[in-house]
């Protein structure tokens, strides 16, 4: 069971309708707590406006957890209701709802509000019904590096939904980005790794793109600091910038098949980038590609020395700083 106490342990079960305790310190859409008559675990979203369609074309159904759309107190005002079926699964439960109340913190659309909470049981549900396991520390680092990379992106040389659209990691394409005929891939390593990247496949630094680039961000874990932030940080601040519905969906997508879910576990480690080095892959890069191995030879990875590729150095401008 979870040390963790339960936000339903100050809610008093109802003899007609349903009680709820207001989630506080919200920027965003008001969300509560909430029990009806039977004592079961509610989490209530209040909307402001018709969402119907909306909830009608982007509906989700998860096993043992109600989402229905019910009218407010109000004419112009709606409530997303997720109802807990089984107590058994509380522990569950309450994740799922404590990460998509992170999720919704400061959004105060309620367009935007109904758009992440969908890809959020979404993705709660592509985890549930698939792979459970946790993501290892280096699957961690490298899906943080990824998003990272995205942000630096829409911050400088795109729109989001299109920095969202390039990102071919989660689909396991040759490269992590392909943006028409230029292809990023990015690695991470860790404050107290050697100066060397695995290379995972003869694919990774081959591609059919003219421009082949390599960014790799060196991730420092600082515990104790504001400037850190968790896997879980840089997911809630990705689906809050991006504040449309189609992106998000196709967010929400490539998390889920990245294995990834919004679970306490990647509260932690919180990490700062500090440093990021960009290489340009071009003739004479040290690489092994499939073209070059001979027959027989299924599969390979290799580490690649930094030192080794000073030569192929160029400025991050060179990836973020393009119109």
């Amino acid at each position: 069971m979870s040390s963790r106490p339960s936000p339903w342990e100050s809610v008093p079960t109802p003899f007609v309708d349903f009680t709820v305790v207001r989630v506080p310190d919200l920027r965003g859409v008001p969300i509560y707590w909430g029990r009806d008559t039977a004592s079961q675990c509610l989490l209530i979203v209040e909307l402001t406006g018709d969402h119907t369609d909306q909830f009608r074309s982007d509906s989700v159904t998860l096993n043992g957890i109600g989402v229905d759309m019910r009218l407010g107190d109000a004419p112009e005002r709606q409530r997303l209701v997720l109802t807990l079926a089984r107590h058994v699964d509380t522990d569950l439960f309450q994740g799922l709802c404590e990460t998509l109340v992170e999720s919704l913190r400061a959004v105060d659309d309620s367009a935007t509000a109904l758009a992440v909470t969908l890809a959020h049981l979404k993705r709660w549900k592509a985890f549930l019904s698939g792979r459970r396991s946790i993501m290892s520390p280096e699957q961690v680092r490298g899906l943080f590096a990824e998003l990272q990379m995205m942000r630096s992106l829409y911050a400088v040389r795109t729109k989001p939904p299109l920095a969202v659209a390039a990102w071919t990691g989660a689909d396991r394409v040759q490269q992590d980005f392909i943006f028409g005929d230029e292809a990023i891939e990015v690695k991470s390593l860790s404050g107290r790794e050697r100066n060397s990247v695995r290379i995972s496949s003869e694919d990774q630094l081959e591609s059919l793109t003219s421009s082949l680039f390599l960014a790799v961000f060196r991730l420092t874990e600082l515990p104790e600091s504001d400037q850190s932030i968790s896997l879980n940080n840089i997911v809630t601040q990705i689906e809050g910038e991006l504040a449309d519905a189609q992106a998000l969906e196709e967010f929400a997508r490539k998390l889920s098949a990245y294995g990834y879910a919004p679970l306490h576990d990647y509260d932690s480690p919180r990490f700062m980038v500090s440093d990021l080095k960009t290489y340009r892959v071009a003739e004479g890069f040290p690489r092994l590609v499939r073209s070059g191995i001979p027959n027989g030879i299924a599969r390979l990875s290799y580490d690649i020395e930094l030192e080794t590729i000073r030569p192929f150095e160029c400025s991050s401008s060179e990836i973020l700083g393009r119109a």
